[in-house]
């Protein structure tokens, strides 16, 4: 072929429209497998280049997504929850496979992030990980959603939530650890977490842990909840109170891994054996789970799934595809610190 390549000459070869042409070549979720496939290979074959600059005009797309983190307070400076660096390299590994560039950047205090990125025409549209007080933060979603952004948000499926969420299961995530630990013997176990609306996703893990204890026979107690955020010193304040409280317990079930090591370090200093004298389980699987002392049996969410998740269902709301909310399973990660050799 002397001349440049057409969208339309690899329609004709593949024996489709040129519309079908271009959707699969764009990555749209719409096209048969094997049809998007064929139009690749005829598209190799040819060395037709797909003009990025003419498709996004005509589209009014910048085949740009924007990531947005919640700053939290961590040990170190760079104020992102662990799990999410986790997530961070599936979405981004998701946007290049979609044919997407991707702007990361913290939440601002303006809550008029539609005006700062897809009205600006920065991005098509964001993802948002993290909110800190879901009742303060409600009030922004809904900002987003009368505006008509896109937008994406990790959270609580469960949740009287704004917008597209993608979330784990929380609440089976809660029931699946404390059933575990009742099958270990542990009888009187705390949970360290808020347990109201406003963390809805640790409040999810309490009433799976509160619906498991009910269904092992065993009447939940009250006082052993205490709240806590992600942090090891807000573990570590929560396992000092349950000290503290004079309550008797010999398990415990955090509501993230952070609360986890901060509470197990602050039971080793009162001289408390970790898991003879007390079971411990987190929730996240963060990259310090395994390296703690003991490894901290905890149940997992899985961020390559998760950021794969995120982007593909913004994606999908971008081009006005049917998506909607999604709960993905949890597992459970077995290690020494609840006494169990898996």
């Amino acid at each position: 072929m002397q001349r440049k390549p057409t969208s339309f000459d690899i329609a004709q070869l593949a024996g489709v429209s040129q519309p079908t042409v271009s959707r699969a070549l764009r990555g749209e979720l719409g096209v048969n497998p094997a049809t998007r496939l064929r139009i690749e290979s005829i598209a190799k074959q040819l060395n037709y280049r797909v003009d990025k600059a003419a498709s996004n005009l005509r589209t009014r797309h910048s085949q740009t997504l924007a990531l947005l983190f919640f700053e939290d307070p961590t040990a170190d400076d760079s104020l992102i929850n662990p799990f999410f660096h986790s997530m961070l390299g599936s979405i981004i590994r998701a946007c290049a496979e979609h044919d997407h560039d991707l702007l990361i950047s913290f939440q601002q205090l303006s809550s008029d992030w539609h005006n700062d990125y897809e009205d600006s025409r920065k991005a098509d549209g964001i993802i948002l990980l993290g909110y800190g007080d879901y009742e303060l933060y409600r009030s922004r979603l809904q900002a987003l959603e009368d505006a008509g952004t896109h937008f994406v948000r990790w959270g609580s499926v469960q949740s009287e939530a704004s917008g597209l969420t993608v979330g784990c299961d929380n609440h089976g995530g809660g029931k699946e650890a404390t059933r575990h630990l009742l099958e270990l013997g542990r009888r009187n176990i705390a949970f360290l977490g808020s347990a109201s609306s406003h963390y809805p996703e640790f409040h999810d893990r309490y009433r799976g842990h509160v619906a498991a204890l009910k269904k092992g026979g065993v009447i939940p107690r009250p006082g052993l909840q205490f709240d806590a955020i992600t942090t090891e010193e807000s573990g570590a304040a929560a396992a000092n109170a349950l000290l503290a409280s004079g309550e008797k317990f010999d398990a415990i079930l955090a509501a993230s891994d952070l609360i986890a090591i901060g509470a197990m370090r602050t039971l080793q200093a009162a001289g408390k054996s970790i898991p003879d004298d007390v079971a411990v389980v987190g929730f996240d699987d963060i990259p310090a789970a395994s390296s703690a002392a003991p490894p901290l049996t905890t149940v997992m969410q899985d961020p390559r799934l998760a950021g794969r998740k995120l982007v593909e269902t913004l994606i999908g709301r971008i081009r006005e595809q049917p998506v909607g909310s999604a709960l993905l399973p949890t597992k459970l990660i077995v290690r020494r610190s609840c006494g169990s050799a898996g």
